[in-house]
């Protein structure tokens, strides 16, 4: 087995190296670096397990880099026991694996923190606490908090409805990336009367949205004022 001090005595220009070969070379060395001991290949190479289906083992090295203070791990220990990857659902852990990641500082720790808030899931429902740590991910950067706090304005949750206000983060979230903030653009957008600019956000949207999200937004599409704009999704 590589050693921390094996790995330590590798050039900058050597890790590069490894690092741009293959896909099996890059993996092992990922590997090599989570059993050595370092926090982020123990969290890069979970996630790695997670993508390829072995949750059970991502769970055991998410865990491994969180005991580190490695903060993303950490937020992933919380979702993995938020939707049951490797380990029962546990909506209470979850919670508080992001309330940590939270305050120290972690986006998608606030991010996820705020959601449980506002769903009530894990911890008491708290919508007005909910939107300050959106806002918080939100001034960070997050699309997905960005396009939540649109939510909040468009729907009158703890402040006064704004239409203008949610119009705008969503347009935000959207050219973020997020692709609920691409749909809920595209629909303010439709809203305006831009159907061109709302199909090519819907495009957009379709680009990242999962199967589950797509189907429940041509079916609202279906049921609007323009069920024309379904054919943007594929």
């Amino acid at each position: 087995m590589t050693s921390r001090a094996d790995l330590d005595t590798l050039s900058p220009q050597e890790v590069a190296a490894r690092l741009s070969g293959s896909p099996e070379e890059r993996a092992a060395l990922i590997r090599q670096g989570a059993e050595a001991g370092v926090a982020e290949a123990q969290a890069v190479w979970a996630q790695m397990l997670l993508d390829q289906g072995d949750a059970k083992a991502a769970f055991s090295w998410f865990n491994q880099a969180a005991a580190q203070g490695h903060l993303m791990a950490l937020n992933m220990v919380g979702r993995c026991y938020d939707l049951g990857w490797g380990v029962p659902v546990d909506k209470v852990r979850a919670a508080e694996c992001f309330r940590i990641a939270a305050e120290r500082g972690l986006d998608w720790g606030m991010y996820n923190y705020a959601t449980a808030l506002t769903l009530g899931e894990g911890v008491a429902e708290d919508k007005p606490a909910a939107l300050q740590w959106f806002e918080r991910a939100a001034a960070m950067g997050n699309a997905k908090a960005i396009n939540y706090v649109g939510s909040f304005h468009e729907d009158g949750w703890v402040v006064p409805r704004d239409m203008a206000k949610a119009a705008s983060c969503y347009a935000s979230a959207a050219q973020g990336g997020d692709f609920r903030g691409a749909f809920n653009h595209a629909r303010m957008l439709a809203e305006a009367g831009d159907l061109d600019a709302a199909r090519h956000w819907l495009s957009r949207c379709a680009e990242t949205a999962t199967p589950a999200f797509l189907a429940k937004a041509r079916a609202w599409l279906r049921g609007s004022r323009w069920p024309e704009l379904e054919t943007a999704l594929p």
